[in-house]
């Protein structure tokens, strides 16, 4: 197995800890343990309590029960629990796809989606989607690339980058198709609830055809990714036995203390996602205006979930150069498009409760450099 080096986590590993204003984080507002304990006070004894032996290696079944409640056909023996969304994601390609398979991967997408694709030695495929076409999925443009060896397609909506969702009738379409041609569909579905509009959210991946896999994570949605806690969600209970298999190979089990604070966070979920959503409608319009003002630089899609949006920049200089530029002069990290390969975007978000200060001092910034 070869690896291409993380260009994502690189880039922030150098800058996310130093500087002032996080302006291009994928999670949403994160909490303080004692925030949750304040919703179920009874909680922080039992936490006291807990025995700190191996777990499960599936997940604590509390838990597995508690995801299950989620999604609409599921059961908890359908979860498999993993340290965060990324192991989950690693173990998903080892585990089901060999060098002989064929696999589509919707781009731009998550760097590590696409590299641990490649390496597993199959044969990869992007279905594209572009700025120009409002980084809509083109459906005709996907069954060109069917072979009849394809295994697997991963897709992630809503998206990260773009903030984007995929269109219900094309996501339907996709889910008749794979089951037709026995292709796994891996859905990463970690921003599902940030919806800006509820009634947008699309149905669970894994609750359409048995053979997807849904992803979700404690990190995005409900800003807790120091919980390093994800799982995946599928109906065949073959795949979940091959993706268990493979994980006693990488972190065996989980974190106990991890999947109590888990289990009680999802218990009080609305809770995360009333306050992760408000702070988005907050940001959001003062987001939309800092794009009208600085329209000669930026132009997007607005998103419609998730706290980050892909704008297009219009600057001379390389566009990594630029956003370290505005690290370094005003303690604002935005992450260069590069890293997604499109060189000419930046991710941007406004999930954070400090964003309209870091907006501010970028807005002031760009007009003394107008100037």
């Amino acid at each position: 197995m070869k690896l291409n080096p993380f260009r994502i986590e690189e880039y922030y590993a150098k800058y996310e800890f130093s500087v002032q204003y996080m302006l291009s984080s994928s999670d949403a507002q994160s909490r303080k343990l004692v925030d949750l304990f304040e919703w179920e006070p009874t909680a922080r004894k039992k936490l006291d309590d807990l025995w700190l032996g191996y777990t499960e290696a599936a997940g604590a079944p509390y838990l597995r029960e508690t995801i299950s409640t989620l999604y609409q056909k599921t059961r908890a023996d359908d979860v498999l629990v993993t340290a965060a969304a990324e192991e989950a994601i690693f173990i998903t390609y080892h585990a089901l796809i060999s060098s002989e398979d064929h696999v589509i991967v919707e781009t731009p997408c998550y760097e590590s989606a696409l590299e641990l694709a490649r390496s597993t030695g199959a044969t990869v495929s992007e279905w594209e989607r572009y700025f120009e076409d409002s980084w809509a999925n083109d459906f005709d443009s996907l069954i060109k690339l069917i072979r009849p060896n394809t295994k697997f397609i991963y897709i992630n909506t809503p998206s990260n980058p773009t903030g984007t969702l995929m269109d219900k009738d094309v996501f339907v379409k996709l889910m008749a198709l794979a089951e037709e041609q026995n292709i796994i569909v891996f859905c990463d579905e970690v921003y599902r609830e940030l919806e800006h509009d509820p009634a947008a959210r699309l149905p669970a991946a894994a609750d359409l055809y048995s053979n997807a896999i849904s992803l979700g994570s404690m990190s995005k949605s409900y800003g807790l990714p120091g919980l390093r806690l994800g799982w995946m969600i599928c109906r065949n209970p073959e795949v979940i036995k091959k993706l268990m298999n493979f994980k006693l190979y990488t972190s065996i089990c989980n974190s106990a203390p991890s999947e109590f604070m888990s289990d009680l966070a999802l218990r009080h979920r609305d809770k995360l996602i009333e306050r992760n959503l408000n702070i988005l409608h907050h940001n959001l319009p003062l987001m939309k205006d800092f794009m009208v003002r600085h329209s000669n630089i930026f132009s997007w899609v607005e998103p419609q979930a998730s706290p980050i949006g892909f704008p297009r920049v219009n600057v001379s200089e390389d566009i990594m150069h630029w956003c370290e530029k505005i690290a370094h002069e005003v303690g604002i990290l935005l992450l260069p498009g590069s890293v997604y390969d499109q060189p000419r975007h930046i991710r941007i978000s406004y999930g954070r409760s400090d964003m309209p200060e870091a907006l501010h001092l970028l807005d002031n910034y760009l007009n003394q450099l107008a100037k």
